[in-house]
């Protein structure tokens, strides 16, 4: 792993190829030290992932916000490039308002940085006011992720409560991206609106809209962390098979 003032790499094994650049943009009051567990998980599957600050979502002028959003975004990209250049497919992973960045940034056209988006916890709503229980409550129910966001003095409690621009929402919810996207939710995130997300899966030419079951909020980070890296593993994998599955199932008893 390496410390940089505005982002952090992590790196996969010596010896594989490179398969693909990663870049996880993070939500509402996280850091980036909330992504590492995933961050390794990815890295360890011999992905270049960079995970960079959260993203600051202007509601008085949200289109500038998502101009210089798509600006850092470029500039963080071509940052990963080696001797041969950015490896691709180039992926954004955001969470939050960073799936919310991440999805008005494509739909709008500005950027060309990614071949592919994954999309988690996309809020339809802000959190009610509440205590720091009642937080970690609608964010996840992982023991390690709770004490993660705990001890983490750069985290910013009560960020949930924030709200994202409306116009800013409605870019993400009705992109028109021509890109491959997954999309992850869980089935007890009370911040999501599976009926949205559903119209827009569907409204999108190559989407796949996956429900996390029992997962709350911080999608990539509850209990069934595993299971959701998996997920995306198995999205950076097919897209390098141009969305061919590489595993089908024949024959099965459950």
């Amino acid at each position: 792993m390496t410390e940089h003032a505005e982002y952090t790499d992590h790196h996969g094994p010596e010896g594989p190829a490179i398969r693909g650049t990663v870049v996880v943009v993070p939500g509402r009051g996280e850091t980036r030290e909330t992504y590492t567990r995933l961050a390794r998980r990815l890295a360890a599957d011999a992905y270049r992932v960079r995970v960079v600050d959260a993203v600051h979502l202007d509601a008085d002028d949200p289109a500038g916000s998502l101009t210089r959003f798509g600006a850092r975004i470029a500039e963080v990209v071509e940052g990963t490039a080696g001797p041969d250049g950015v490896v691709r497919p180039v992926v954004l992973v955001g969470a939050d308002a960073g799936a919310v960045a991440v999805a008005a940034l494509l739909g709008s056209g500005e950027s060309a940085a990614a071949d592919a988006v994954v999309l988690a916890g996309l809020p339809a709503r802000t959190a009610a006011p509440g205590d720091w229980d009642d937080e970690l409550n609608v964010r996840t129910f992982c023991p390690a992720h709770r004490s993660t966001l705990t001890g983490d003095s750069g985290f910013r409690r009560g960020a949930l409560d924030e709200v994202v621009p409306d116009a800013l929402l409605t870019a993400a919810y009705e992109s028109e991206a021509d890109v491959p996207a997954l999309i992850l939710t869980g089935d007890a995130d009370p911040l999501a609106d599976r009926d949205a997300l559903t119209r827009t899966a569907k409204s999108l030419p190559r989407a796949r809209l996956s429900v996390v079951r029992d997962a709350h909020h911080d999608v990539l980070n509850d209990m069934q962390h595993r299971s959701v890296a998996a997920e995306i593993v198995t999205f950076l994998e097919a897209l390098r098979n141009e969305l061919v599955p590489l595993v089908t199932v024949e024959s099965t008893a459950w």
